[in-house]
């Protein structure tokens, strides 16, 4: 994922803080062994004179003044460990502090991005993501193919099948993200059959690998976007505005469950088709056939959709009423 310069600012902040926060637990640390252990201040001051010296012998290429030195060194550092270890404390108290060793808090390893940033990048999408507390629950290890029915349909492969071949198409979504000819999924289905809850779990798996997600119900866009045309220049909405469009993925849920006019087909049209131009992915889900988002909307949204968009139909009972019923 791209960060936005924003997001990098504020991520490479959490790491001076950081590093501030352990600068003064180590000088608290300093200060409390000077009080504690006498002489201990004392043999500091006496490294640092080393140190100092050992630069001046550098300067002059004197190897056996800097060999010597060095000896030092290493014997007056011992001699704090023994007097620390001595004292009750542990012999690395007065280390360095950091939450990551292999970066040391700076968040690279030469020029690769550590580990431990890559999961700050991670932890930064779940705090900005409006759905976090959902996709705790809601992610492929809680789903459950048990709801669908595995007798077959008017010649139709059986709910629990179809089921099985929409979710096996959605791990290839996730695991070639970005790399699909159709980087976009539309979610068909009567109410309750698993829309949503599939969108949920693509949303947690791709937040999991750094990816920036966005969900939305089909109110919430259309609001967004009516807030969008009718502010100024200015104003903070654009920034929503702008995160709605380069995010890398949007889900849009319950398309179709809106008051619909010309303003918000048009609208909807130019988010979609900005999208596909800046070759960001979008997952919509609707109760809508085909033939009414035709209706509802336009015959270029359908088109966009038919030629840039997985459509994954899903049949099957009503899971939120078979939970209700307890079955």
């Amino acid at each position: 994922m791209a960060l936005s310069p924003a997001q990098y600012i504020e991520i490479m902040r959490g790491y001076d803080q950081t590093r501030l926060r352990n600068q003064d637990l180590l000088h608290k640390r300093q200060e409390e062994i000077y009080q504690k252990i006498p002489g201990f201040q004392d043999t500091d001051r006496l490294i640092a004179s080393r140190s100092v010296a050992a630069g001046k012998a550098r300067l002059r290429n004197d190897e056996h003044a800097i060999e010597r030195l060095h000896t030092e060194i290493s014997e007056l550092s011992e001699q704090k460990r023994r007097l620390l270890v001595s004292y009750g404390y542990p012999k690395n108290y007065l280390d360095p502090v950091y939450r990551c060793r292999l970066c040391q808090d700076t968040g690279y390893i030469g020029n690769e991005k550590c580990q431990c940033f890559k999961q700050a990048i991670v932890d930064y999408i779940y705090a900005q993501s409006n759905i976090r507390e959902l996709l705790e629950k809601e992610n492929f290890s809680h789903f459950q193919y048990n709801y669908y029915s595995d007798k077959a349909v008017d010649g139709n492969p059986s709910p629990r099948a179809n089921i099985e071949s929409v979710v096996s198409l959605c791990w290839d979504f996730i695991y070639h993200f970005g790399e699909l000819k159709k980087n976009n999924i539309l979610f068909l289905g009567n109410a309750g059959v698993g829309k949503t809850f599939l969108s949920h779990c693509i949303a947690y798996e791709l937040i999991n690998k750094a990816y920036t997600v966005l969900y939305l119900t089909s109110f919430q866009l259309f609001d967004l976007l009516k807030q969008h045309a009718f502010h100024r220049e200015n104003d903070p909405m654009i920034t929503s505005m702008e995160e709605l469009l380069s995010c890398d993925l949007l889900i849009i849920d319950d398309l179709g469950t809106e008051l619909n006019n010309s303003f918000i087909s048009s609208q909807l049209f130019l988010c979609m088709n900005e999208r596909l131009l800046r070759r960001k992915s979008t997952i919509i889900s609707t109760n809508l056939s085909l033939g009414q988002l035709s209706q509802s909307y336009t015959e270029r949204i359908l088109s966009r959709i038919m030629e840039n968009y997985q459509i994954l139909n899903i049949y099957g009972e009503d899971i939120r009423l078979l939970k209700a019923l307890g079955k």
